[in-house]
Parts: structure tokens; sequence; C-alpha cells
């Protein structure tokens, strides 16, 4: 599978908000719409864990990807003008808070799933119908299409507004989920295989769905998923709240076929073309472009920690060790739609994400994974939990969590937090140049910073890796009831990232959290500086 392509049609998905999709009603007294495929099964958490631990015993089988020419010849125009036929909704006449609605495969979503619904502890697997889709102008017959062409997927809708869909599960082991805003953006995964290294990345497939069938009068849906792939095979419990901030609680558990050197748990995938602190591809009329602006770390020890995004040159790999991390996430914390000017896909509105470990995840780190893009229809961003643990074959890893879809975090830091990071040319306005430096202005607010008196010693704690540090200072910023801290960092002959580590500080204690960044100076003989 082609990581480019894959992130590409999810981006693309996430921006335009895919039509279509399929249904199926299952009551008996609705028969004209049931098209049950074999007899019910019993089913529970349990028994979706038997299942991912015998797949795991067996050799891995490639799933087909072969679509009949019909729909693999469509292009993304024609694939999203199939449209799913809302009477066909899965509860649809159940009086129930919730519906669901099923993609259509096609374009990059090539690997059918098998859907199922879950009625009382038992399982029927939901028939792949033509009827179900309206083919518009895609050129596509339904009747040329196999019977059991199969599904690429599904997303649910809820009794607030039956017409825009709050989560969607669709290729690979991808999903998503929009909060108040009503507006997708980043996407999270059931897992990701060694993402990030010096050899193709293997993308774990659902291979199945089952979709229990909520109570009357329950703002909560349960959804499970069996995931499968060359390396790991897994059973999945997602149990999901929408609201102003969508809760998905997350049950995994995990059967390896084999060893993964770096096998990423909890792992988010978003988009960073360029922002304020970094301009290296900015060739757009628009301020910004980007999901997400920054990783956001609650550590074990308790420190907050912000790090801005870049899109850099070259891959990039970023590891934050810890211990039982208390959360991260990629989080939107600019939502301020001046600073986009989109009134299409309104990047202003994209929802953070917060991952919330429960239980001891152990030792560990936070990776964050920077890939180079030119496009905003290309996921270039993610950030994944490494356990320290080597995974191993022949065993089983438990890994529950919560994921909060949002306008902002659940949790709310006691400290200033970063407000924007702006750099640029560095030196004394006025004075010539001697020298190349890179100028960094960092705001800070919240917390303690606004009953501070103008006149407070306020200063910024500093640290690079490498390089001369100079111009250093911290002073009140009254638009924003917070403090700058600027300085300009001198870069040494090297052209290797640059780490940089900051934070407020008044008589000897904090005032803000951590603001990490990683600069990468240009080459010797194009640092201009006048």
């Amino acid at each position: 599978m082609n990581r480019r392509d894959l992130l590409k049609s999810a981006a693309a998905l996430a921006a335009a908000g895919m039509p279509g999709a399929a249904g199926f009603l299952s009551s008996v007294a609705q028969a004209a719409e049931v098209k049950p495929l074999g007899q019910p099964q019993a089913f529970d958490f349990a028994t979706l864990k038997g299942q991912a631990r015998a797949l795991a015993a067996q050799a891995w089988q490639k799933p087909s990807n072969v679509l009949p020419k019909p729909i693999a010849a469509l292009d993304w125009d024609q694939w999203q003008s199939i449209r799913f036929k809302d009477e066909h909704s899965l509860w649809k006449d159940q009086d129930l808070n919730f519906q669901a609605r099923f993609f259509h495969l096609g374009f990059t979503i090539r690997t059918p799933v098998h859907l199922y619904e879950v009625v009382n502890g038992q399982a029927t697997e939901i028939a792949y119908d033509s009827a179900m889709f309206d083919y518009g102008k895609s050129g596509v017959k339904s009747g040329s299409l196999p019977k059991d062409l199969g599904f690429a997927g599904f997303r649910l809708n809820y009794r607030d507004d039956f017409v825009r869909d709050v989560a969607a599960f669709q290729g690979a082991s991808y999903f998503r989920a929009v909060g108040g805003d009503k507006q997708y953006g980043q996407s999270a995964r059931g897992l990701a295989v060694d993402c990030g290294m010096n050899r193709p990345e293997e993308f774990p497939i659902f291979v199945a769905y089952y979709l229990e069938r909520p109570a009357k009068g329950s703002n909560t849906v349960t959804v499970y998923g069996l995931l499968d792939s060359e390396s790991v095979s897994g059973a999945y419990r997602f149990i999901m709240t929408p609201g102003d901030t969508f809760v998905m609680e997350i049950d995994s558990a995990l059967y390896p076929r084999k060893a993964i050197d770096r096998v990423g748990i909890a792992p988010l995938t978003s988009m960073f073309q360029f922002g304020e602190n970094d301009h290296r591809v900015a060739n757009d009329w628009r301020p910004e472009i980007h999901d997400t602006d920054g990783l956001q770390l609650w550590t074990g020890s308790g420190e907050w920690i912000w790090r801005p995004l870049v899109n850099p040159p070259g891959v990039r790999v970023n590891s934050f060790v810890d211990h039982d991390p208390r959360g991260f996430g990629l989080m939107q914390r600019d939502r301020n739609f001046d600073h986009y000017q989109d009134d299409g896909v309104f990047y202003d509105k994209r929802p953070s994400v917060w991952v919330e470990p429960k239980g001891s995840w152990g030792d560990g780190e936070v990776m964050l994974v920077e890939i180079p893009t030119q496009d905003e229809t290309a996921d270039n961003i993610v950030a994944f939990w490494h356990p320290g643990q080597a995974i191993a074959p022949g065993k089983e890893y438990l890994y529950s969590y919560r994921l909060s879809w949002g306008a902002a975090n659940p949790y709310k830091p006691p400290l200033a937090t970063t407000q924007a990071t702006r750099t640029g040319l560095g030196g004394i306005i006025g004075q010539p140049r001697q020298y190349f430096s890179r100028r960094f202005a960092i705001d800070f607010a919240g917390g303690p910073l606004a009953e501070l008196s103008r006149d407070a010693k306020v200063e910024a704690v500093l640290s690079a890796s490498r390089g001369r540090i100079e111009i250093v200072s911290a002073r009140p910023l009254d638009a924003i009831k917070g403090w700058r801290a600027m300085f300009d960092l001198v870069p040494d002959a090297s052209s290797e990232p640059i780490d940089l580590r900051l934070y407020l500080r008044l008589a000897g204690k904090p005032l803000s959290e951590t603001w990490l960044y990683q600069y990468t100076p240009p080459p010797v003989a194009e640092r201009r500086f006048n």
C-alpha cells in the first residue's frame, strides 16, 4: 500500500466530506430491506479477541485489492459522486439516536471490509447491495457490479443532525470524528507499524467491523473492529459518545505474528503545510494551511510540553521519552479564521485530538514523525506512543485509552500556554548585520501571567543543543494579557537540526509550559543576512 496515496485520500475525504455508503435494516418487520449474509453468530469482545488470536496463529493472507473494472477506473470526482441512499441507513426507522451509512469501494480504497450488526449478543453480516447506492455521474451501472463486492467502511450520524455524519471509519485502520464545530480534520488509526523508518511502512487493515445496535435513547454507540496485517492481528472496541467533545473509549488487544521494530499505539495523523513559524513552502494566498499546529504532551512527571509542527525538508523523527504518560495529542490551537482565510475547508475549525492512556503504559516514548509535503491533501504528520517493551510474537498486548476530539484539550494546564511561534531573520533593527542569525518570538498567555505586574522580573529560561543564543528577552504583551519571549539563534556551520527549549520563570518557579522546537539551519552558502 502506498502511504502517499492512502493519506492523500484520507485528507481529501476529511476536507470534502465523503458522500456515499450503505445500510441495512435488520428487523423482520422490514424484510424488504434485509439482506443478511449467513446466519447470526454469538458475539462479544472476548469472542473477537479469540478470533484475532487465532488469526495471528495462521499465516498472513494478503487481502485482495482488485476491483471490478467499472469501479477501478473511477477518478476522485467520479467516485465521490456515488451517493448513499439515506433510506437504507442502518437503524433508520428504529427511533434510535444513531444511524449508520456505508462507504462504497473505489479510488484508493480498494480492500473490502466485512460489516456486521450486533443485536442481543448475536452478529449478522450485512450483505452488499448496489441498490443501496445512487451511482449518479460516476457512469457505473449498478447491475454490472458483483453481488459480493463488499464495502469500504461506514459513517455514523447522530440525532442532532442526521444529514452530517459525526464519525467515519474508512481505509486501512483509519477513522475520524468531529467535535462541536462539525468539521473533519486529522485522523486516528488502529495501529502504526514501522512508521518513519527507512523502509516502507506497513498499514494494518480493519478487515471487519461489528456495529452494535444502541439502546433506545442512548447517546453512546459501540463498534468493534478486527485488525490484521503481515505483522499483527488485533481486536478493538470503540465506545463513542458525540458532543462538543466527541469521546471515544478504546480498548485494544494486539497479537503479533512476528517481532515489530516500531509499533505505534494510538497513532494520530495530520497535515501541516505551513504556518506562522514555518514558511518553507508558503506559496499560497492563504496565510496558513494546517490541520494542527503542535504536539502537546503531558508527561508522567507532570510537565506540560508544546512542540510546534514544521514541514521539514526531509523526513524527521523526534522521540519524547516518558514513563506512564498522562496524555499527548496533535492540537489545532490557532482557531482564528483571519489566520487562515479559508472559507471552504475551515482550518480554524479542525478538531484537536487528545490521547489519554488508561492504566500503566510503562516506559516508552511519544514519537513525532514529520514528512515533507507540497500538497495540503497529503497528511504528513504522525504522532504515536512507542512502548519501550519489545513487541514479540505469541503474546497478548493490551492497551486502553480515551480519544477526545474537539476544539481544545479536555485538560487545562495550570501554567501559561504557547499562543504563537514566529520566526524570521535575526539581528538588531537599524544596525548592519554582520552574520546570520534566526529570530524566534514565542507568545504565552493564560495561567498566572494575566495577574502579574508589568514590572515583574519574568525571565526566559532557554537552552540550545548547538549554536549560540543572544538577545534574549521577556516582556509583557498586553494584546493577549500575556508575555512574549524573544531570542536570536546563531547556528554553527552544520545544517543538522538544532533543538531549542524554553519556558518562562519568576522567582525560580515556572510560569509556562515548556516550549520545544527543532530548527534546521540552511547550508552556510545559503545563509543570507543582508
